[in-house]
């Protein structure tokens, strides 16, 4: 394939104009069955997670990294289950989250970004706290669709089978 003369770099050489928001959101499971939720300081709960680093991670490495620097639980990336992709549209922006599982037989989270959390505490998921982020919910109602919880719009691609016993 050959390029005119205006230079013009081949097509597949162009990086795309940006036009997602692509993270992770991880629901970390105790030997109880509970999970853990932090309390944003905006007044909504939300589920460990974070932006996919573009330059060098994975998925189960981005839900590992963050899981660490938000709560200083630490998991090995291959104990990371990714199970679903949750796709919506916020502001005309496709947003792109990842839904992750980890199982944690005991663990002691820890308030790391005081700036963002008050609070991490276990909850039964039964009896989920609210208002939940969007995108926390959405990715608890792809885990665990028997759930019922409300969430705006979106789009659910199960990627693994979604491991809800003990």
């Amino acid at each position: 394939m050959t390029t005119d003369s205006t230079n013009v770099p081949p097509r597949n050489a162009r990086p795309p104009l940006a036009q997602a928001s692509f993270g992770v959101g991880v629901v970390v499971r105790d030997a109880a069955g509970r999970i853990l939720l932090g309390r944003h300081h905006g007044g909504t709960w939300e589920l460990p997670g974070g932006k996919v680093d573009p330059t060098h991670e994975s998925v189960a490495a981005a839900a590992a990294r963050e899981l660490r620097e938000e709560t200083g639980l630490r998991v090995p990336v291959d104990a990371v289950t990714v199970f679903a992709m949750v796709h919506d549209v916020v502001g005309g922006i496709n947003r792109i989250s990842m839904g992750a599982l980890v199982e944690a037989e005991s663990a002691s989270a820890r308030v790391t970004e005081p700036h963002l959390i008050s609070v991490w505490r276990w909850t039964v998921p039964e009896e989920l706290p609210s208002p939940l982020f969007d995108p926390s919910a959405q990715i608890l109602s792809a885990w665990r669709p028997d759930l019922g919880i409300a969430h705006p719009a979106a789009h659910h691609l199960r990627i693994a089978a979604p491991q809800v016993g003990t």
